[in-house]
């Protein structure tokens, strides 16, 4: 059953350059969306409580807009979740997009699952 694309909108008070560094790189991730991350080349491998490391691969990034991800569960799809930098034009406000895939009737899960880590973020950075 195909899952269903999600988009969240989270305020940040951060610099870009800062906050993509916390998207794109093992250690930055390491500080609030996994217990342990390693890099090899494209891919990531995530681990939470010591438990089995699960791989994504960066599938796109553009420094300082945007990073995007794929499960190694998701290879073969078009699910992804992305990770992008908006900054508005006129007020200069910062913003975190997320865009994720969730099965139908899952999506409040996943919001709220998303509401947590960048919740982690935003104290991180002092991005509150």
């Amino acid at each position: 059953m195909a899952k269903l694309k999600v988009h969240f909108e989270y305020p940040m008070h951060c610099q870009s350059e800062i906050l993509y560094e916390y998207l794109a790189s093992a250690e930055g991730l390491a500080e609030w969306f996994a217990d342990e991350v390693v890099e090899k080349g494209d891919d990531f491998y995530f681990s939470w409580n010591g438990g089995e490391p699960e791989r994504a691969t960066m599938i796109r990034y553009k420094p300082e807009s945007f990073v995007r991800y794929r499960w190694e569960a998701d290879e073969g799809t078009k699910n992804f979740f992305e990770m992008t930098i908006v900054i508005d034009e006129i007020t200069n406000d910062l913003s975190l997009n997320i865009t994720d895939f969730a099965d139908e009737g899952d999506e409040e899960d996943v919001k709220q699952y998303w509401d947590n880590l960048i919740e982690n973020l935003q104290i991180k950075l002092g991005a509150a």
